[in-house]
């Protein structure tokens, strides 16, 4: 999230809709988390590969965040060194993220409303996504439009975890992720709308940032539903728990087991 030189200037009504957006995403996923800490779905005597995640990843938001208001209060001197270790955050959060889901995986936890095959694939292939569009947005830091806008697709894709915990997931079933997925396009929709609004124009940034997305949902349900997939779940399981568990089964919701017949 490094800050640009050359960008064009931008009208002030489209520069105050993005630390909006910014604070919006953020409550978003903490609003989730809290749900589910207040309605005792997690607790702090969790794993501590869960803990580093948990802290990796909050420490995403709170870089985002205070990029976001540093830009917007003019702090540009701060802005810049700040991105190089947002850059830099980018390795802990893929690494973290695959093994926390190859853990639950292996563990045979995978939540019972995600097909665990599906859920293998959705969460190191959005990670992957979100990492690629923030290197983009990297690469681009001196055209501040498409910087910006490509760092805000790329946080619509970090709202999924989020979002699943706002949702009435068990209810969604067997479409649960998809509908997520859905949810989180609409927020590089918005910023479509804000700038045909404001500026009488859809920046091409967008284009790009959504279109990743959907090109990233598309391949997550191809790789769930392929051979590619199962072979890939066979090789995580291998020797655990979750090698029990049937890819493209729903696992059975928490609870005591049904009576005896």
């Amino acid at each position: 999230m490094t800050n640009a030189h050359n960008a064009p200037a931008r009208t002030p009504a489209v520069e105050r809709v993005f630390p909006g957006l910014a604070i919006v995403m953020v409550l978003v996923i903490v609003a989730g988390f809290s749900l589910q800490l207040a309605m005792g779905r997690s607790s702090f005597d969790a794993p501590l590969l869960l803990h580093a995640h948990a802290v990796v990843f909050m420490g995403w938001l709170a870089i985002f965040l205070t990029q976001n208001l540093l830009i917007a209060t003019g702090q540009v001197r701060w802005h810049r060194p700040l991105g190089w270790l947002a850059t830099v955050w980018l390795a802990p959060m893929l690494i973290l993220g695959w093994l926390v889901t190859e853990a639950m995986v292996r563990r045979g936890e995978v939540p019972f409303f995600f097909r665990p095959l599906q859920f293998l694939v959705f969460d190191p292939l959005s990670l992957i996504t979100f990492v690629g569009l923030t290197i983009a947005a990297v690469v681009l830091r001196r055209s501040t439009d498409w910087h910006r806008r490509l760092h805000y697709s790329a946080m619509a894709i970090l709202l999924g975890p989020g979002v699943g915990r706002l949702l009435p997931m068990p209810l969604l079933a067997p479409w649960a992720w998809e509908a997520t997925a859905v949810v989180t396009l609409l927020f590089p929709v918005i910023g479509m709308i804000v700038d045909l609004r404001k500026a009488r124009r859809i920046h091409p940034a967008w284009y790009w940032g959504l279109g990743v997305q959907v090109a990233m949902i598309v391949v997550i349900e191809a790789v769930t539903w392929s051979p590619v997939g199962t072979r890939l779940y066979e090789m995580v399981v291998a020797g655990s728990p979750g090698a029990a568990v049937a890819p493209l089964d729903f696992p059975p919701p928490p609870g005591p087991p049904p009576p005896a017949a």
